[in-house]
C-alpha cells in the first residue's frame, strides 16, 4: 500500500510502549542459564545460539519505542562516536596507556582534542557499554574499545559505515524512484544514488581515501572463523594435492581477486610443501601494496582484472574469496567465465569461498552482508539455488560439492568442467 494511503491500523500506543514479550522472559533467562555450562566445551556454535538467545530477551524486555529509539539516536551516535575516535587517534591512545581508567581531560590533552567534545562522546559510550564509566569523565577501556586500536577492526567503520551509510538509509527512495525491483545493474545501485556518483564503490572509496581501510576491514571479517584449508573443514589433501603436477613451475592455486593475500597466506601456513607455485592475483594498486616479509616470499604477486583473459593456463586449482558476491549475475557470469577457459579439463578446480545461505534460518551475520551487497554494488549472498544458477546453468560447470563451514561461515563451492 503507498505511503499516501491512511487505513485504520488495529495498534495502539500501548504496543509501543510496553515490554514486548514479557511472558517469555523467565523461560529465556532458564534457557540461558541451563546453556551456559556449554560453554566450556569451547563450541563456537553454542555460544553464538547464547548470543541469539541473549537478544531475544534484550528484544522481550524492550518495549517497541526503546528499540525504535536505539535504531534511530543512539546507534548513528555510536557511529560517528567511533569514527571520531578512529580519526583522531583516541582508540590508539587509549590503547598504549592500557587496561586502567583514563580521564577524559588526560586524554583531550594528548590527542589536541576539545574535552567538552570527548567528554560527549565517550559518555554515549559508556551509557552504551563500549567503555567503563568509572568517574566523573573517566573510563576504563573493554576488549571491544581495545580492539578499535587494530587497523583490521576499525578499517570497517569509515569503508562500510561512512561509504555505505547513506546507500542503507535512502535505498527507500532509490527503490521508490525505481518501482521496488531488486537492484541487479552494477552501473546502478543505492550506493550511486546516495553519493550521486557514477563511481563504483572501490573506487569511490578509493577517491576519499578510504580503500585501505577497506582491505583492512577484510583481514578482520575473516579473523575468528575456521577456515576452509582446515583439516577438519576440507580434506585438502585428498582434493587438492592428490594428483597435483609435483613440478615446481607448475602453479598450484591462483588467489583471482585475492586483495592482500591474506588467504593464500593462511593456506600455506596450514599446507606449507604444497607442490608449484601460489599465485595472488589483484588489480595493480593493490598488489603494490603487499609488504615485503619473510612469510611473503611464498607468494607470487600478479596484477590482474579479474574481467580480463586469466593469463595462468591449467593451474590446480583458481581460489576466489568473497569477490562474485560484489557482482550481479551478469558480471560473476564473465569473471566465472574467464577462468573457466583457462582451466584443464579433468584436472584444474574452482573454488569459490562465499556464503550459501540457507532456505531458513538464515544466520544474522549473512543476511546484514546480503543487504550490503544490494545497497554498495547492486551484488547478493547466495542460496544454494543461487549458485547452482550461476556456475552450472549459466556458465556450464559442475559443482562438485558445497563443503560447509557450519553458521555464519563461508562454505567452500567445489567446482569442475563437465
Amino acid at each position: 500500500m503507498a505511503k499516501g494511503i491512511e487505513e485504520p491500523v488495529p495498534v495502539t500506543v500501548t504496543t509501543a510502549t510496553s515490554p514486548s514479550n514479557l511472558a517469555a522472559v523467565p523461560r529465556l533467562i532458564k534457557e540461558l542459564a541451563e546453556g551456559a555450562g556449554g560453554l566450556e566445551s569451547g563450541c563456537d556454535e553454542t555460544r553464538q545460539s547464547l548470543a541469539i538467545k541473549a537478544r531475544t530477551l534484550m528484544q522481550a524486555l524492550e518495549t517497541p519505542r526503546e528499540t525504535m529509539i536505539k535504531h534511530c539516536w543512539a546507534q548513528p551516535a555510536v557511529f560517528s562516536a567511533i569514527l571520531c575516535g578512529n580519526e583522531c587517534g583516541l582508540w590508539k591512545l587509549m590503547a598504549k596507556n592500557g587496561d586502567r581508567p583514563q580521564r577524559v581531560k588526560d586524554l583531550a590533552g594528548s590527542l589536541g582534542v576539545d574535552p567538552v567534545l570527548l567528554s560527549r562522546l565517550l559518555r554515549h559510550l559508556g551509557a552504551m557499554g563500549y567503555l567503563l564509566e568509572v568517574g566523573d569523565d573517566e573510563y576504563k577501556p573493554t576488549s571491544f574499545s581495545l580492539s578499535l586500536s587494530l587497523p583490521i577492526m576499525s578499517g570497517g567503520y569509515p569503508s562500510i559505515v561512512t561509504m555505505g551509510g547513506p546507500s542503507f538509509i535512502n535505498l527507500h527512495e532509490y527503490e521508490r524512484n525505481r518501482g521496488w525491483k531488486n537492484p541487479t545493474d552494477a552501473k546502478d545501485n543505492p550506493l550511486m544514488h546516495a553519493h550521486q556518483t557514477d563511481l563504483n564503490y572501490f573506487d569511490l572509496a578509493a577517491s576519499r581515501g578510504y580503500l585501505e581501510d577497506f582491505n583492512n576491514h577484510m583481514g578482520g571479517y575473516r579473523q575468528g572463523r575456521r577456515p576452509w584449508m582446515a583439516p577438519d573443514f576440507v580434506p585438502v589433501q585428498e582434493v587438492l594435492i592428490q594428483g597435483a603436477d609435483p613440478s615446481p613451475e607448475a602453479v598450484f592455486m591462483v588467489d583471482v581477486g585475492g586483495c592482500l593475500g591474506h588467504d593464500l597466506l593462511e593456506f600455506h601456513r596450514y599446507h606449507p610443501t604444497v607442490p608449484g607455485k601460489l599465485i595472488i592475483q589483484d588489480l595493480p594498486q593493490v598488489v603494490g601494496s603487499i609488504v615485503p616479509s619473510e612469510e611473503s616470499k611464498a607468494l607470487t604477486a600478479m596484477a590482474h582484472n579479474f574481467f580480463d583473459e586469466q593469463p595462468i593456463k591449467g593451474a590446480r586449482a583458481y581460489y576466489m574469496h568473497s569477490v562474485l558476491h560484489d557482482w550481479p549475475d551478469d558480471r560473476a557470469e564473465v569473471i566465472v567465465n574467464r577462468i573457466k577457459a583457462a582451466m584443464r579439463p579433468g584436472y584444474s578446480k574452482l573454488l569459490i569461498n562465499e556464503n550459501v545461505i540457507p532456505r531458513t534460518d538464515a544466520y544474522w551475520e549473512t543476511s546484514a552482508l546480503d543487504l550490503v551487497m544490494l545497497n554498495l554494488l547492486s551484488a547478493q549472498e547466495r542460496t544454494e539455488r543461487g549458485w547452482r544458477d550461476l556456475l552450472e546453468a549459466r556458465c556450464g560447470l559442475r559443482i562438485v560439492k558445497i563443503w560447509s563451514g557450519g553458521r555464519g561461515v563461508e562454505s567452500l563451492i567445489e567446482c569442475e568442467l563437465k
